[in-house]
């Protein structure tokens, strides 16, 4: 028995249309809430990076101005002289070798080394030029003794007992200079503390200004994500990683910056060792090494710039949202509320 015509029909459209396949639904890929790059973004990038490099390089030459004090502080107090002047009767060899052997029997010192001829000359040089004859000028003849600095000997018992053995010599434990030296130091240490807080105090308020400064450019956003239902903590964290991501690559950017300064300078430092110019800043300025802790201070001025400036832009939407709020309950307050 064969099928009406209007039945073969309807089974032959029915085959195409199951054949059919649905088109796949393609989601479109959402954009940033935030333009990823724009003019105030740009500007408190660089802003960060100023300030970054700047607070980063106080905080390095602060430690280098204290790690070289402590130097100094040390390798003066760890050595004490002795110095003989010359006689028409007095053996010099004999006698430094004497006050040498006389010191080393204390308790509290370590070693102790003849200034020869050739140093004591050279110690002179600056002064009184190359080529010096010791034997023609009455020059003091030095020995130097390295003391435990934890446990020093017995300062006046020595000076007496050097005094007793041999008249021509003294003792100069470096107290004076010691003493000089340690307020000096901390005098200088305290100076570079004050202009590190304040540098750390203008990078705050630099960041803080320039965070809410380019929030205001942003203001349209938050007020229109606020009238389409967003919750204020939603609006808040979008911001927040915007800021965070933009504060980080300033502070990164100083950061890498000042490290590269200190890095250079010790590299160049190490390389021209034995010039004049070199050994001048030396002893100025000691080595431009700032040392694992230097560094370690860099990275967490980084981190804390872009932890202030994260903060900071959160506590601007939040800030923004209420005074949105304010206005949408009461339009004629207008008090203490920005525009």
């Amino acid at each position: 028995m064969t099928e009406p015509p209007s039945r073969n029909r309807e089974k032959a459209s029915a085959q195409p249309a199951a054949q059919q396949k649905r088109p796949e639904m393609r989601v479109r890929p959402t954009a940033p809430i935030l333009p990823p790059s724009n003019i105030q973004g740009n500007a408190l990038m660089v802003v960060i990076s100023i300030m970054a490099f700047l607070a980063c390089l106080t905080l390095g030459g602060v430690s280098m101005v204290r790690s070289t004090a402590a130097s100094w502080e040390s390798q003066i107090s760890r050595e004490i002289t002795i110095q003989i002047k010359p006689d028409d009767n007095l053996d010099m060899e004999k006698a430094l070798t004497q006050a040498r052997d006389l010191a080393l029997t204390f308790v509290g010192t370590k070693s102790g080394q003849i200034v020869d001829e050739a140093a004591t000359a050279r110690l002179l040089e600056p002064w009184l030029g190359p080529g010096l004859d010791l034997k023609d000028l009455p020059v003091p003849r030095l020995v130097v003794i390295t003391i435990d600095e934890n446990n020093p000997p017995a300062f006046d018992a020595m000076r007496g007992l050097l005094k007793d053995s041999i008249p021509q010599a003294s003792l100069d434990d470096h107290r004076t200079w010691v003493d000089r030296l340690v307020s000096m130091a901390h005098t200088t240490v305290l100076i570079g503390t004050g202009i590190l807080l304040l540098v750390f105090s203008a990078m705050v308020l630099t960041v803080v200004f320039a965070t809410r400064g380019a929030l205001s450019g942003n203001r349209h956003i938050v007020e229109v994500l606020h009238f389409v239902g967003a919750e204020s903590s939603f609006v808040a964290t979008e911001f927040q990683k915007h800021f965070l991501k933009i504060s980080l690559k300033g502070s990164a950017i100083g950061s890498a910056l000042a490290a590269l300064f200190f890095a250079t300078a010790g590299f160049w430092q190490s390389r021209t060792l034995a010039t004049p110019e070199t050994d001048q800043a030396t002893a100025l300025f000691g080595t431009f090494s700032v040392g694992v802790l230097g560094y370690a201070g860099i990275f967490a001025t980084m981190i804390v710039i872009a932890l202030l400036t994260t903060v900071t832009a959160r506590l601007t939407v939040m800030r923004t949202i209420y005074e949105i709020d304010t206005l949408r309950s009461d339009p004629t307050r207008t008090d203490g509320i920005a525009s």
